[in-house]
């Protein structure tokens, strides 16, 4: 098994496959919107506020799979945080350590810089994952329900 690395501007289109079967995979086949474009501008443009981690797989250019990662601020710690927005393994690569590699990773990076702590979210349902991150000492926020604002909500009230 490799270990994971930064990703590179030519790992654009494996990332992108690996978001797309991340989207089936959460029953949201149709979701995703974005682009190699996208992408390529998001992670390696001109100041970056996203990050990525990759594992490669058994065949040159093939990615095993990402992390995919921004800064978070907490105003009670006084520090940043990591946000993890997107974890996967293609399912031919799991139970090869690479999951808890790439989360290893993000502790690493985490640790290093200073920062508070890696948080992230998972779908109630998904309890393979659940078990997984309760095995490496993760905890659940229960208290917490995440919200969110997008679509004409958003858009209505940006214009107000």
């Amino acid at each position: 098994m490799s270990a994971p690395r930064p990703a590179a501007p030519s790992d654009v289109p494996e990332l992108l496959r690996l978001i797309v079967e991340l989207a089936v995979y959460e029953k949201e086949p149709d979701a995703v919107k974005t682009t190699e474009a996208d992408l390529e501008s998001a992670l390696f443009g001109e100041g970056p506020a996203v990050f990525a981690f990759v594992v490669d797989g058994d065949e040159p250019g093939e990615l095993a799979g990402l992390a995919i990662w921004f800064l978070t601020f907490s105003t009670w710690e006084g520090v940043h945080g990591i946000h993890l927005e997107d974890l996967y393994v293609a399912p031919q690569h799991r139970g090869a350590g690479h999951g808890r590699a790439l989360l290893a990773r993000l502790a690493q990076e985490a640790v290093a810089r200073g920062l508070a702590r890696v948080e992230w979210a998972v779908l109630d349902w998904n309890e393979p994952s659940i078990g997984f991150y309760r095995s490496l000492g993760a905890s659940s926020m229960d208290e917490w329900t995440t919200f969110r604002l997008d679509g004409d909500a958003l858009s209505s009230l940006g214009a107000s």
